[in-house]
């Protein structure tokens, strides 16, 4: 288990602003997942616990052993931290092929065992057609795979890993999944690992660490994330949601309901604890959870009026760009399925459901 608590400030320079690092976190079995834009902090974490970079104040525990301390002054350098680490431009040696990549890796090894090991992670990682070649003269996904493979050759007790599948193009990309998956099945090694793709969350952790300006504003697994993000950051950050400024008009905890007005129009939502009539919310709904249908001559309750914009082409469907003057114009996304968009196409007048079960607040 890694258990960091960080602290590194960058004071401001002509050119540049300052920047502020203080965080706490575990990382335990499985893949822990930085996730946030760029600039947040997520590769200078990972630099600091490879040892790259020294924090101004913290502590750093890998299993057992203390890789730095500011209190009593230990600062392990990176080649005594047993990290693996796989670059964003995975850093290969360019002069060196594959074969030889890991047999540098391997040094500290006995001369058998180190040939030994190195056939074993070529075999593995279906590199022995090429491990005479250099990484400019192979695929991309054959250098991923090195990386990868150089990077677990002298067995580390924890793998870094800095946006790796940056780059790939989707067969790639979902090979890079399976292969991690494979990693973590066979050598049990805790990952932590750098991205700002929601999806890849989904993919591979079981925790994920949302980060903004050099702090943690939201931990824990990444569905639990999607359904209850801590604040309207987090929700911006995952840019999943559709936000509208609302305000509560009503809380009824005996029926378990809430009037929410929305611009110009109120909506009936759950009830929510820990709020008071008058709060000024947002309101978070995921496109997918909304629903759309022709104008009727009587308005349903939580349907808006609306006029659609654009049809967006998605990989699983479309996304309907909508507005309602209800709103004021604000931009309305909805996810439907390629299907229920023909059977509809044809809607002279829209209208926006919004399921009173998909309304959440912030």
């Amino acid at each position: 288990m890694l258990q960091a608590r960080l602290k590194r400030t960058f004071t401001p320079e002509p050119d540049s602003v300052g920047f502020s690092l203080d965080l706490e976190f575990t990382a335990s079995q499985g893949v822990t997942v930085l996730f946030g834009p760029s600039g947040s902090g997520k590769t200078l974490t990972l630099d600091a616990v490879a040892g790259f970079v020294r924090p101004d104040e913290g502590r750093i525990l890998l299993d057992d052993q203390i890789l730095y301390d500011a209190a009593s002054g230990v600062h392990l350098p990176p080649q005594q931290r047993n990290c693996g680490y796989v670059f964003q431009n995975y850093a290969l040696f360019p002069h060196m092929t594959l074969r030889e990549n890991l047999a540098f890796a391997a040094e500290r090894r006995p001369r058998l065992e180190r040939h030994r090991r190195v056939n074993e992670m070529l075999e593995r990682f279906r590199l022995n057609d090429a491990a005479g070649r250099r990484p400019g003269e192979v695929s991309g996904g054959q250098r991923q795979r090195c990386s990868i493979a150089r990077a677990l050759i002298g067995g580390p007790k924890l793998l870094l890993l800095d946006e790796p599948a940056t780059g790939l193009d989707a067969p790639l990309r979902a090979e890079f999944y399976e292969i991690l998956r494979q990693v973590q099945a066979d050598f049990q090694t805790p990952m932590l690992l750098v991205t700002h793709d929601l999806a890849e969350c989904f993919e591979l952790a079981e925790e994920m660490l949302v980060l903004r300006d050099g702090r943690v504003i939201q931990k824990g697994p990444p569905r639990h994330i999607l359904d209850e993000p801590a604040n309207i950051e987090v929700a911006r950050l995952l840019g999943a949601f559709n936000l509208l400024e609302a305000e509560i008009k009503t809380l009824d905890p005996g029926r378990d309901v809430s009037r929410l007005q929305v611009g110009s129009f109120e909506l009936t939502g759950p009830y929510f604890p820990g709020h008071l009539k008058g709060d000024r919310v947002t309101l978070c709904v995921r496109p997918e959870q909304l629903k759309v249908g022709a104008r009727g001559a009587k308005a349903e309750p939580n349907q808006v009026p609306a006029e659609l914009k654009r049809v967006v082409e998605r990989p699983h469907g479309l996304r309907l760009e909508m507005s309602s003057p209800a709103f004021e114009g604000t931009a309305i996304r909805v996810n439907v399925s390629r299907g229920e968009y023909e059977r509809q196409r044809e809607n002279r007048e829209w209208v926006i459901e919004f399921p009173m079960a998909a309304l959440r607040v912030v």
